[in-house]
């Protein structure tokens, strides 16, 4: 008994009642105020800069008349100023809702008006849209404020009235103390994807962040206060969002921001330049890297651990990948309901072509249509339940009672068990098909096709052909290969060697990309809409 409990790992300690997370940031990093918290495109922000800027971020809002509880939106590119305005407003008790950059203006136009914005902090390349927006709703007084990088000129549309956001900080004094806030006060909000239909406000509290860094970051992904880390994924995601504040910024490491959209080539420049050792991606990126001509080599990078997540990783992809770079990925699946990561592989046990077991902290439960419990082996809708739930999704009682069951989220994603405890993606639950009476899971064909040498990238849709669903198959094909009718033919014998007849594909449609968005899911719905 006593070895055992040797071996057993650290529980995490809730917080206090009374918690804002941003003073908690702050306490945790005062010995490091000349290290290094960020890196962007134009120069270094320290802990200690970081935390008297968004001190005088959360005074300057308070003097805009933005109150405790009320809402900033934020459409920020990924430069030292985002994570300045979401500690700001954490710090004053104000909740930043963290808007994804890629949008269009009826989009905003609808952020506006249901989170109610008192104001609206936008990086300068993004002002055309959010301007179209403001314009074209009742926004209750929403104030504009324009973010620019420190040290670049300021742009024409800077002739606008609205004030720049790095000017108020550097008038306004530090806030004295932190709002006095609790742990399960809610702390901002992130939109989902909206894939079907509106985008709904997924509401967090202050806790949410804190459980998320006590339970994957340090433990599963073991960040320490060495490492380098650098996120493809945006801190708009929820995924980013932990990846480049929460879980850096909680051990004392050190972050580097990117706002250029994350292609191949701009995420080599920073692995080689700045070489960080915590890498996260998401399974296209990964894809993309390994066949780039311009792949750095294993001594020109510093990478000692990478995640995934978005989709499943295919195991191929993760084989290679770590054969190259002596890295293994962690693949893994969390989502904006959850803040982060809650399944994933463990340093050292990754099984390709799983996702893992779930994170200690979190139970996972796989469940029939009825309800009930599935057997191993047998695919199932995964529930989960843990302490970074959200609390709600914002103005919207019928979504939230679908999705919020308790203790319990309904992800709306299928799942298996394997034998030995892990888990395999089955796709998302609106996603399965039934062919010739049995379901078909589009991610297990979609994974079978990547392994041809030929393919780069598949997604998988139900056609409907004379009353009944076949399957059909677009695929991306690596760049050396050229689509024809025999490599289709070749593709479908591939799919049917490996699974069950029913489950191969009827047709094949070769294409330049696929859709995608912008946390890099392929989205099957479009492809559905072009068959």
């Amino acid at each position: 008994m006593e070895a055992l409990l040797e071996k057993a790992e650290p529980q995490p300690v809730a917080p206090p009642p009374s918690f804002n997370f941003a003073a908690h940031l702050f306490q945790l990093n005062e010995a490091r105020a000349s290290k290094p918290a960020y890196l962007d495109d134009h120069g270094a922000l320290t802990y200690g800069e970081l935390e008297q800027r968004a001190r005088r971020c959360a005074s300057a809002l308070r003097a805009l008349g933005v109150h405790p509880e009320e809402r900033v939106l934020l459409v920020m590119l990924d430069t030292v100023s985002l994570p300045v305005a979401f500690l700001g407003a954490l710090y004053a008790g104000i909740v930043p809702v963290v808007a994804n950059t890629l949008l269009g203006a009826a989009d905003y136009a609808y952020m506006l008006t249901h989170s109610h914005a008192r104001a609206a902090i936008v990086s300068e390349p993004l002002l055309p849209n959010v301007l179209d927006a403001l314009a074209s709703v009742e926004h209750d007084g929403c104030q504009l404020l324009v973010s620019q990088p420190y040290g670049t000129a300021a742009a024409a549309t800077s002739a606008l009235a609205a004030p720049r956001f790095e000017t108020l900080l550097d008038a306004a004094p530090p806030a004295p103390k932190a709002s006095p806030t609790n742990a399960d006060d809610i702390a901002f909000w992130l939109y989902s994807s909206g894939s079907t239909g509106k985008p709904k406000g997924t509401v967090h509290t202050h806790a949410n962040l804190y459980w998320t860094a006590e339970l994957y970051g340090k433990p599963v992904l073991g960040i320490v206060e060495s490492d380098v880390v650098f996120s493809a994924a945006k801190l708009f995601f929820a995924y980013g969002l932990g990846n480049a504040l929460t879980f850096p910024l909680s051990v004392g490491a050190t972050a580097i921001l990117m706002a250029e959209r994350p292609t191949a080539d701009a995420i080599f420049t920073r692995l080689v330049r700045h070489r960080p050792t915590v890498f996260y991606g998401v399974p296209t990126l990964y894809a993309n890297m390994l066949v780039s001509p311009n792949l750095p080599a294993r001594a020109d990078v510093a990478i000692r651990i990478c995640a995934s997540a978005g989709e499943a990783l295919p195991r191929e992809v993760g084989e290679r990948f770590t054969a190259h770079f002596g890295a293994e990925i962690l693949d893994g699946i969390g989502s904006t309901e959850m803040l982060h990561i809650f399944l994933s592989n463990r340093p050292g046990e990754v099984e390709y072509g799983t996702t893992g077991r779930p994170v200690p902290g979190y139970e996972v439960e796989l469940r029939d249509e009825a309800g009930q419990p599935v057997a191993d082996g047998e695919v199932g809708d995964l529930f989960i339940k843990g302490p970074s739930a959200a609390l709600m999704y914002w103005n919207n009682r019928e979504k939230t009672r679908a999705t919020f069951l308790g203790e319990w989220i309904r992800s709306g994603d299928k799942y298996r068990r394997l034998a030995n405890g892990c888990y395999v993606y089955a796709g998302r639950s609106d996603d399965m098909l039934k062919v010739s009476g049995q379901y078909v899971s589009p991610v297990e064909v979609e994974m079978v096709l990547v392994e041809h040498p030929a393919v780069l990238e598949a997604a998988v849709v139900g056609v409907a052909r004379d009353g009944l669903v076949k399957t059909r198959a677009f695929v991306v094909l690596k760049r050396e290969f050229a689509p024809s009718e025999i490599l289709a033919d070749e593709l479908k014998a591939f799919v049917k060697g490996r699974l069950a007849p029913h489950k191969y594909p009827r047709d094949i449609v070769f294409a330049d990309d696929l859709p995608k968005t912008a946390t890099g899911k392929i989205q099957r719905f479009k492809l559905r809409e072009l068959s």
